[in-house]
């Protein structure tokens, strides 16, 4: 379903500018834009940094399973096949991302780093590692969490034990016989807790600053998510106050075993400070029974233990970051005064900014549905947007 690109001719020596749309970053939401965009008839180039599909999958850990349910986790066109989990192992969304792309041959660039975009009055100018390009439209999905971040902790270059971010887990029995201190207590770091909580760890610990918004993965044979698209259309305090009925309905009261409160509700939370909802498989039942210890937030490293902020020290082996990721806008577009104090888009989806026409950011913020579902509405309204603006 290739497309002919529309390109006008420039006198200037500038490139010959695209009458449509680049798209940049190969993720789910870049493919469904994309994807969105040449069906609408724009013509369309994909820009992608890495040197093949779903990088961030293959560099994730091998323990890594969606959190989402397998049927609401599709891209256009293309599902999973026929006995794939509920919740699809990694190497199992690395297969849809090139399907999807291969069923629909998307006309992607690998390798191309953009370095800088400028806006140029009634196109963009995009500055790549392979020559610049002009096109009408650019549609940014590089992603949420482009940059693992960890905290600059006071002490923590002398620690004489292991310091990792979550996204760089690995498999769950590295951590055999091993004193680990995670610290978040949200999605990532549930997520660590459910697979080390299935293995031979030795004490386990959770620095947690907030309580989290935390569903169970099933209820019985039941997947949660499959509720999301009904949470996802009740109004906020609405779907805040049914997760957290569903939150003490399963678990109980938390707070009894050290869990901090959540500052707000799971739904607020998403579109307040962009934290995902977490999702239990087996770490709750470890903090119930004393295997994971809930302890305060860090304060400082010292060489052979970790200070905490009550003053405690606890000697771990390991500390997982689960500090959350950073989207690495800012040598892009943070000249353009489009981000927030934490390098997040200030506009997404169909939103835009109205002084910088034809710049567009998708999957850029949680949401209840899940990134897949996600990326299909905002690509699909993005291209409604633009096909709208052509005629």
């Amino acid at each position: 379903m290739g497309i002919e690109a529309e390109i006008s001719s420039d006198w200037t020596g500038e490139p010959a500018i695209l009458e449509g749309a680049i798209v940049i970053g190969a993720g789910a939401a870049g493919l469904a834009a994309a994807y969105a965009l040449i069906e609408a008839g724009i013509a369309t180039e994909i820009l992608e940094r890495e040197g093949r599909l779903a990088e961030p999958w293959h560099r994730r850990h091998e323990n890594l399973h969606l959190n989402t349910h397998r049927d609401l986790s599709t891209l256009p066109g293309v599902s999973f096949p026929i006995g794939t989990p509920a919740f699809p192992h990694r190497s199992a969304v690395i297969r849809l991302f090139n399907d999807f792309a291969q069923t629909h041959r998307l006309p992607i660039a690998f390798g191309v780093i953009v370095e800088d975009i400028e806006f140029r009055g009634d196109h963009w100018l995009v500055k790549t590692s392979m020559g610049p390009r002009a096109a009408r439209h650019v549609v940014i999905a590089t992603g949420r969490d482009r940059q693992p971040f960890i905290p600059a902790w006071k002490g923590m270059k002398d620690f004489s034990g292991k310091i990792i971010h979550s996204a760089h887990f690995g498999r769950a029995g590295n951590y055999a016989g091993k004193k680990v201190l995670v610290v978040g207590a949200g999605n990532s770091g549930f997520d660590a807790l459910n697979h080390l909580s299935g293995s031979e760890t030795g004490q386990m610990w959770l620095a947690a600053r907030n309580g989290p918004s935390l569903l169970p993965k099933r209820i019985g044979k039941v997947a949660v998510h499959r509720f999301s698209p009904v949470m996802a259309s009740l109004p906020a305090r609405l779907a805040d106050a049914v997760m957290a009925a569903t939150q003490r309905l399963v678990f109980g009261d938390l707070k009894k075993f050290g869990l901090p409160p959540a500052p707000s509700g799971g739904a607020s939370r998403l579109g307040s400070d962009y934290t995902a909802i977490a999702a239990d498989d087996g770490a709750v039942d470890a903090i119930k029974a004393g295997r994971i210890i809930v302890v305060p937030q860090v304060k400082e490293f010292r060489h052979d233990s970790v200070v905490l902020e009550n003053g405690q020290a606890i000697a771990p082996d390991i500390v997982i970051a689960a500090t959350g990721y950073r989207t690495g806008l800012e040598t892009m577009v943070g000249r353009l005064g489009v981000l927030d104090a934490k390098g997040v888009p200030l506009f997404n989806g169909a939103a835009s900014d109205p002084k910088l026409p034809g710049l567009w950011f998708t999957g850029m913020r949680p949401s209840i549905r899940g990134c897949f579902a996600n990326a299909r509405i905002q690509g699909a309204a993005i291209a409604r947007r633009i096909a709208g603006r052509k005629r």
